[in-house]
């Protein structure tokens, strides 16, 4: 599977396939489709599944500033993707043959839509964009294409109440004092982005894989980016005890077809958008298609925005399963960033002192 290295961690990653970007099913088939059960009597949610998708959390206007793309502007799109993609995994050539114009123009295109991905491998001589998997596929819900996984009218989140706190700034570049200011993706305790969740969101790299467990009391889901395992709680109430998990408390329940999922009480460091301490998020994990959930997730806390929001998408089944992504807390990344920060410290010292006056 194809991988980035976005974060400076010497971590070890483990390959796995790729997801299937199925067709959307006929409206026909889809209304006399019917959701299975397991052997619990519950809507059967397990199997491996993958979020990739070339739609973005947000609208980007370098795509549309539509909601909805039409079929044909969506098939453009994602031959442009494609083909930008392949041109730049090209293997070097040793015949100084030109690029291909059609290729070279799409990944013209593709670095304009996203920038990032020229970044990606940063200033140390990182991975190229071979190591990529964001998907191949817009995400379609009701035969629509989607510009954004949210749902609001412009696709981006609601303004914040007035008198209400700014979202806080979430940078580490210059916190160095410890290993516990640094973040928690590159101390490997939980994943960069918010694939984890919730809500769980596709990262718009590598990594974007699950497998789905169903018991009588709980469900399972254990996240491919950093191997973690959301723990759901069938028919539980939240907990009493102010402890804030890391993934916060989640507790759910079946309704219909639909896995009804709330969780509550996420710590400070995994904060959304600036809410965590009042912050609810309800996700909705419907099977609509042997190859399909759909997820929907809203948002809710009084104190930052007037009313509930939120944004959905599909998972896809994964042709392939879920390995562990061995990734080590204390690798070769973390030791050496806080190696060079007390050398920069004991630098600076050094020239304050010749600085002060009488100074040799």
């Amino acid at each position: 599977m194809r991988r980035i290295l976005v974060l400076a961690l010497g971590a070890a990653i483990a390959a796995t396939g790729l997801a299937a970007q199925a067709e959307p099913a006929k409206t026909t088939a889809a209304k006399a489709w019917k959701a299975p059960r397991n052997a619990m009597g519950q809507p059967d949610l397990a199997g491996y599944w993958s979020n990739a998708t070339l739609t973005p959390l947000t609208r980007n206007p370098r795509i549309s500033n539509k909601a909805v793309l039409d079929p044909e502007e969506a098939r453009s799109f994602e031959k442009i993707w494609a083909t930008a993609l392949a041109a730049a995994n090209e293997p070097t050539r040793t015949d100084n043959a030109p690029p291909n114009p059609e290729a070279a123009k799409a990944f013209a295109k593709l670095m304009e839509i996203r920038p990032d991905f020229a970044a990606a491998g940063g200033d140390t001589g990182g991975y190229n964009t071979f190591w990529i998997d964001p998907g191949t596929k817009l995400v379609q819900i009701d035969g629509q294409y989607r510009t954004s996984i949210l749902t609001t009218e412009n696709g981006m989140p609601p303004a914040r109440k007035a008198g209400a706190p700014p979202a806080p700034p979430r940078v580490y570049r210059d916190i160095y004092d410890s290993y516990e200011t640094r973040s928690l993706g590159e101390r490997c305790i939980t994943g960069f982005g918010r694939n984890t969740g919730p809500p769980m969101l596709p990262n718009g790299y590598y990594n974007n894989n699950y497998e789905i467990i169903q018991t009588p009391d709980a469900v399972v889901i254990e996240v491919e980016l950093i191997h973690d395992a959301r723990i759901i709680r069938l028919g539980g109430q939240h907990r009493t005890d102010g402890l804030r998990p890391y993934m916060g408390d989640s507790i759910g329940r079946y309704e219909g077809d639909t896995l009804v999922v709330e969780t509550t009480h996420l710590p400070e460091s995994q904060q959304f958008m600036g809410s965590w301490k009042n912050l609810k998020i309800t996700e909705f994990f419907t099977r609509v298609a042997p190859d399909k959930i759909l997820y929907r997730f809203q948002m809710e806390d009084p104190d930052l925005w007037d009313k509930p929001w939120g944004g959905e998408y599909t998972f896809n089944t994964l042709n392939g399963r879920v390995y562990e992504y061995a990734c080590h807390e204390g690798n070769y990344a973390l030791p050496g960033i806080l190696a060079g920060a007390r050398v920069k410290e004991r630098e600076a010292a050094e020239a304050a002192a010749k600085a002060k006056p009488g100074a040799d």
